[in-house]
């Protein structure tokens, strides 16, 4: 029978455990409509549960007044928290302190002349809300990126940069290499939170170990795509899935050792439902 093993780091981080507790605690408290803005985290099994309880997403910081309205982990710019407080709704901030940070050091630069620079995806929700915190901001995800704004003159001669915390070490290497032959002032800061890296490294020492990798999480969830990448470079049976029923006996045959990973947004009883179903589908 093959061997399961779930990577020393798995699951769900502090900013994600944190918000989902905040948004659970307003819900009881709330005696009002409470919705959160945007999902509050990339899971949708677990927005579905939040849905069960009460808890409707917003796609609108203008909810009636009285409205409980929650920040999700991703955080948000300064101009949408102004509006949810202007319409009187009750804010709830839940954005991760480690993206808070990145936030603050974001606006620090541009407020002191730097072309700031995001190495991140364009169009998620933490970039999102970093690039809101600073004037002007760019987002870059590859050396070509870099290349692209040297060569249009957007650079500037003094470039500061912060990462999407769910982004790979890899990825701030490569972008930052290239900027390093174009600009004479560059400041950088590793923003990637420790607990993606460990994560990752976790998840690259048992796929390198393994004959399959399961990886848990949301298909709209950056860290755990980067998480599945990570593994099929070590692993060629790396599959995807956001839960047990997704799981197909053809994966595992021949397979001694199978790994089980997981994304920032999944939660221990997720895991544990895959491991039993993996458990169920190998049995001889």
């Amino acid at each position: 029978m093959a061997t399961i093993s779930i990577a020393q780091e798995a699951g769900m981080c502090f900013g994600v455990a944190r918000a989902l507790k905040m948004v659970r605690k307003a819900a009881a408290a709330a005696d009002g409509p409470i919705a959160t803005l945007g999902p509050l985290i990339h899971n949708p099994q677990v927005v579905d549960d939040l849905a069960r309880q009460g808890v409707s997403v917003a796609t609108d910081p203008r909810q009636p007044q009285g409205t409980t309205l929650v920040i999700r982990a991703h955080g948000v710019g300064p101009d949408t928290l102004k509006e949810a407080q202007e319409a009187g709704v009750k804010v709830v901030d839940a954005t991760c302190p480690y993206v808070t940070k990145v936030h603050h050091i974001a606006g620090q630069l541009s407020h002191g002349g730097y072309t700031v620079l995001v190495v991140g995806e364009r169009g998620h929700a933490e970039v999102e809300g970093t690039i809101a915190h600073a004037s002007g901001a760019q987002v870059v995800n590859s050396a070509q990126d870099v290349q692209a704004l040297a060569h249009s003159g957007e650079l500037g001669r003094k470039v500061g940069v912060v990462v999407q915390t769910t982004q790979t070490v890899e990825k701030l290497t490569e972008v930052t290499a290239e900027l390093l032959r174009h600009c004479i002032e560059l400041r950088i800061y590793n923003t990637i939170c420790e607990a993606t890296s460990k994560r990752q490294q976790a998840a690259a020492d048992l796929a390198k170990k393994s004959d399959v990798m399961i990886v848990i999480g949301g298909r709209n969830s950056a860290n755990t795509t980067h998480l599945a990448e990570i593994c099929a470079n070590f692993c060629p049976k790396t599959y995807h899935i956001e839960q047990a029923g997704e799981l197909q006996s053809t994966w595992f045959a021949g397979a001694d050792r199978i790994g089980i990973t997981a994304g920032a947004s999944t939660p221990p009883e997720q895991i544990q439902s895959v491991c039993d179903a993996i458990e169920t589908v190998t049995a001889p």
